[in-house]
């Protein structure tokens, strides 16, 4: 009899398995089973529905987006997945504003010693942010320049050592020193992170400032718009552009000759600062100068929804606990024409991911012992609008926020090629890597570090949702190795991607490799699986950098 590749493997690594270095005991038979029955033509089929032209590319809030909640809600119900949304249902209602600055807005500098106040011409040397929360803002401060607007002792930089920002408007560049680790890098020069330090400071509004002169100048009638997630209250629960609880007023940037009028108030210039910033010596100073703001915003409410199921668990007490695989089930809608063709269907984004999140419940479906903790299928909303689902979800889960033990994330697989290696974003930081590297191992697959750190891959997905709120997350990416041992597919993929990621390009005629995503949903569900049975939760690494920013988030 012809054994599977999955079965083969199982009886050879027994022994890894139940080593004193790992201590899990062995995959029951039913698993690998179950395992080795997943189909890549099963992926293929919810690609192809949720990308077909009739859901017109998955926008929030419209027709074809409810088609892809009915279908995802459909397929949990038939694979037998308990509802695990609101009010017994499978959905969780999130609350969207599309909030747009209107015409009008002005930004004024009055220096010290000046009787009279200048104002700065509006998008060429100012831009603001619509405030979410309220329609009309006034706001006068005084100005600090607080470099990269980072706030990390622990790693011996602090750009507000020693500065007063209480009650004034914080100028900021982004950036980070050269010494940081990238995925450290990237969450430090987040816009999130950079507005809470601020408000945590005292300060006012944050203005990002340019440090050269754009390409393209902006047009003098552009109009800033930001997403955001309302809560019950009608008070922001959820952005990655304001800083949610906080009384913040301005957020906005300023152009780059702007930028050196400020400074110059301090007898500073960007020659000096920015060098001194990269090396990791910060720059930070009062400025001579208030600036007044004024502007007005307007709103879109709507509602969209977050699809979430459950599988419980098998031990009395750790089902209480949960393991969460994600995915984003929204897409671009229909947009401007490339090519002719306007719909953007999200086929690889993130159809992909989706499939393989409904695979991963079907392997569920086909075992009878479930595993000890409870797992929540978790389809969000939003992603594309700045990762605001899953910021809701996370924020205010269905479940006790506390019972959240890790998050599983899947977005835009890429299966474009043979899965050879993995990149597992993030599982650096915490317990994570050990069933990451178990689950590699057992499928035959190696581990990389990211091929692309510039990318920030590990920040710009709903797995960060996630390590925001202090719960340990990873979203597995390609690797590089190859089949011809060139070891290149990071060329490749940079290549597709520019000729199809976030084009209507990204349909069901693209370029596919299936079997890719039948192992994407077996490495992703063994990963899930081995946290749902060990008895210990993940935790951050001691003295990780994101353990000791969010992990008392909880």
């Amino acid at each position: 009899m012809k054994c599977s590749p999955l079965l083969l493997l199982a009886a050879l690594g027994s022994a890894w398995l139940t080593s004193p270095a790992t201590a899990q005991a062995p995959l029951p038979k039913p698993v690998t089973k179950a395992l080795d029955r997943v189909r890549p033509g099963d992926v293929k089929a919810h690609i192809w529905y949720l990308a077909d032209d009739r859901l017109r590319g998955r926008q929030p809030g419209t027709p074809g987006y409810q088609m892809a909640v009915d279908y995802v809600t459909t397929q949990l119900r038939q694979l037998g997945v308990q509802p695990a949304g609101e009010a017994g249902t499978f959905v969780q209602r999130v609350r969207l504003r599309r909030a747009t600055t209107q015409p009008g807005a002005t930004l004024t500098h009055q220096d010290q010693g000046s009787t009279t106040a200048r104002p700065f011409t509006y998008a060429t040397d100012f831009l603001l942010n619509p405030h979410p929360e309220q329609a009309a803002v006034t706001v006068e401060a005084p100005v600090v320049f607080a470099g990269y607007g980072i706030s990390a002792p622990e790693l011996g930089y602090d750009d507000y050592a020693g500065l007063d920002a209480k009650g004034k408007l914080v100028v900021v560049v982004r950036g980070a020193p050269a010494r940081f680790p990238s995925t450290v890098a990237a969450a430090s020069q987040d816009l999130g992170m950079t507005l809470q330090n601020a408000v945590r400071h005292g300060a006012v509004g944050v203005l990002v400032a340019a440090t050269a002169a754009p390409a393209t100048p902006p047009s003098a009638t552009a109009r800033r718009s930001t997403n955001s997630v309302l809560g019950p209250d009608g008070r922001v629960a959820a952005s990655r552009t304001y800083a949610p609880g906080s009384s913040l007023q301005v957020v906005g940037n300023v152009g780059a000759a702007a930028f050196n009028d400020l400074l110059r108030t301090a007898s500073l210039d960007t020659g000096r600062v920015l060098p001194s910033l990269r090396r990791g010596t910060p720059a930070s100073a009062p400025l001579a100068t208030t600036l007044r703001a004024s502007y007005q915003s307007s709103y879109h409410d709507f509602d969209s929804y977050n699809v979430v199921g459950k599988v419980e668990g098998s031990d009395p007490t750790l089902r209480n606990e949960y393991v969460v695989h994600s995915a984003h089930l929204d897409h671009l809608g229909v947009g401007t024409p490339v090519q002719g063709d306007s719909i953007y269907n999200g086929a690889h984004d993130n159809a992909s991911g989706v499939a393989s999140v409904l695979e991963i419940a079907r392997i569920y479906s086909r075992i009878k012992q479930k595993p000890r903790r409870s797992v929540l299928f978790v389809l969000q909303t939003g992603e594309e609008l700045g990762l605001l689902g899953s910021g809701y979800f996370a924020a205010f889960p269905t479940v006790p926020k506390a019972s959240l033990v890790a998050d599983v994330n899947t977005d835009m697989p890429t299966i474009i090629a043979p899965l050879l290696s993995v990149v597992p974003l993030g599982a650096q930081h915490s317990s994570l890597s050990q069933p990451v590297n178990q689950a590699a191992h057992y499928l035959g697959l190696s581990v990389e570090n990211d091929p692309e750190p510039d990318q920030n891959r590990f920040i710009r997905s709903d797995q960060y949702s996630f390590v925001l709120q202090g719960i340990p997350a990873l979203h597995i990416k390609y690797g590089n190795r190859t089949a011809d041992g060139r070891n290149n597919l990071d060329e490749t993929v940079k290549k597709w991607r520019a000729t199809t990621y976030h084009k209507p390009q990204d349909g069901t005629n693209g370029v596919f490799d299936f079997e890719a995503g039948r192992k994407y949903v077996q490495l992703n569900f063994l990963i899930g699986y081995l946290i749902a049975q060990e008895t210990k939760r993940p935790t951050w690494n001691t003295g990780d950098f994101f353990g000791r920013q969010f992990g008392q988030a909880q």
